[in-house]
Formats: C-alpha cells, structure tokens, sequence
C-alpha cells in the first residue's frame, strides 16, 4: 500500500508576522501540508503565528474568518493588525477593536508597564500575574494583552493582543506606541507610575506630612494617587522625563501636563 497522499495549501505571511517563522519561510510562499479540513486558524497557530497578531486572511483572494475550513490547493495570504486601516468592508477577526486602549502586561514587562502609566495608558500590571490571570482580566476589563510570550497569544479566549519583539524597555514603548497608533493620544504624568491610579490635585496643606520640608516651600502643585497614595509635584526629575517623552516620541512641547515627579 502507498502512502497516504497529504493535502498542501500555499501559505504566504506578511510584515511583522514573518517575526514568529522559521527564516525559510519568511517573506515567501511555502507548502503547508494537512490531512483533513482544518480551520485556518489552527493552520496558522501551528505554523507559530498567534490569532492575535492576524487581522486580514485571504483565501484564494477572498477574506474569509478564522474558522473557514482548508481545502487542498488553497492559496491563503496572512495579514497583520494595523490600527490605521480601516478594514470594515471585509470579514473582521475580532469584533472589533479595543478603542479605549487599555493594557496588561505580563510579569516580564514591570518597567514597559511604567513607561505606558508615564504616558498616560491603563496599564495593569502586577508581579504575580499568571497567564489564566492575565487571560481572565483582559477579558473581564477588555484590556490589550501585551506579553513576552508568544503562547499567551494562542489561547482561544484572547482576542487582542501583541507579542512585544524587543528585551529594551525604550525600544518596547516604541514599539507599542507604533503599533497601536498611540501618538495622538498621549496625555503625560497624569497616571501614578507605582499603582496606575490618575492623580488628582491636591491641597499642599493636605500633604505636608507626605513631603519634605524643602519640597513644601519650593513648589506649590501636588498630585496624590487615590490608590496608593502616592504624592507627585514638579521636582528635579519633571524637565527630565519631559525631555524623554519628546525624545523617544516627537510628541512636541509638554508644557501645562501632570507632573511626573
């Protein structure tokens, strides 16, 4: 008896999805062999790419869901997310995107979580998170996975997420603040870097015992973070950090925000 003839489909991924591939199949058509009827979905996990990174599949020119079925001699073009597309003609993969822009990072991602809170984004982090945690409040708070992890992103329950591609914590900002189209909406040292608490202006009189001496006859705002408590005011460290949203963002002047020191 001969073997078993194997069903092939062409396979072809594009952008920052070649990322998660072997290099003898990125940013080229290769062989993807089945047995069966499988959903596109478990064809592209089992090539590496998590469903969270995808936003566009055609199959044979047609935009088809993720559970449309694989026949042999299937043709299927794989697309990322892009937040600046609009994409509403075809079929979605997700019911839609997560507009408020909250995050939750994983345990490996304590100083991103701090740089996103300093810029002004809901990001819940804790350092004894695990992944159902993660995947359970990502899904209760409609929060934007972000993660080290490439097998968080495969759960089926996770809808939006995105596997951060640097070790360097500037370079992950970037990252993030690129690919979720994030520029227009910084709004800096309005959050509390420790807890993600916003802070709100406080009388100095109600915070002397939380400051220095100095500190209270040197400056005259104070914030203070209703979660951890936390006070905040314009210190040595304020001119610096502006200078670093400028730098690593070209988000242009800051006068008039929150203070971040």
């Amino acid at each position: 008896m001969g073997s078993k003839h194997r069903k092939s489909a062409q396979f072809r991924f594009y952008e920052e999805l070649n990322d998660f591939l072997p290099p003898d199949k990125q940013k080229m058509a290769f062989a993807y062999l089945f047995d069966g009827t499988p959903a596109v979905k478990d064809a592209i996990e089992a090539l590496g790419v998590p469903h969270t990174e995808i936003e566009l599949i055609l199959v044979n020119g047609v935009s088809v869901g993720f559970a449309h079925h694989l026949a042999d001699g299937d043709r299927v073009s794989v697309y990322p997310v892009c937040e600046t597309i609009d994409v509403s003609p075809i079929v979605r993969l997700r019911d839609k995107p997560l507009r408020r822009t909250a995050f939750i990072l994983d345990v490996h991602l304590g100083k991103l979580a701090r740089l996103l809170r300093m810029l002004g984004f809901d990001a819940s982090y804790e350092n004894d998170y695990n992944d159902m945690d993660i995947i359970r409040l990502a899904a209760a708070e409609r929060r934007i996975i972000l993660t080290r992890d490439k097998g968080i992103l495969k759960t089926g329950s996770v809808t939006h997420g995105y596997w951060i591609r640097s070790a360097d914590p500037d370079h992950q900002l970037r990252e993030v603040v690129g690919r979720f189209d994030l520029t227009g909406r910084i709004e800096p040292f309005r959050r509390c870097m420790e807890c993600n608490g916003v802070l709100a202006r406080v009388d100095k009189n109600d915070v002397l015992s939380q400051i220095p001496a100095r500190t209270a006859i040197a400056f005259s705002e104070f914030y203070r973070c209703p979660g951890c408590g936390k006070v905040y005011w314009k210190g040595s460290h304020y001119d610096k950090m502006k200078m670093y949203v400028q730098e690593i963002l070209g988000c242009g002047n800051l006068e008039g925000e929150e203070p971040a020191d």
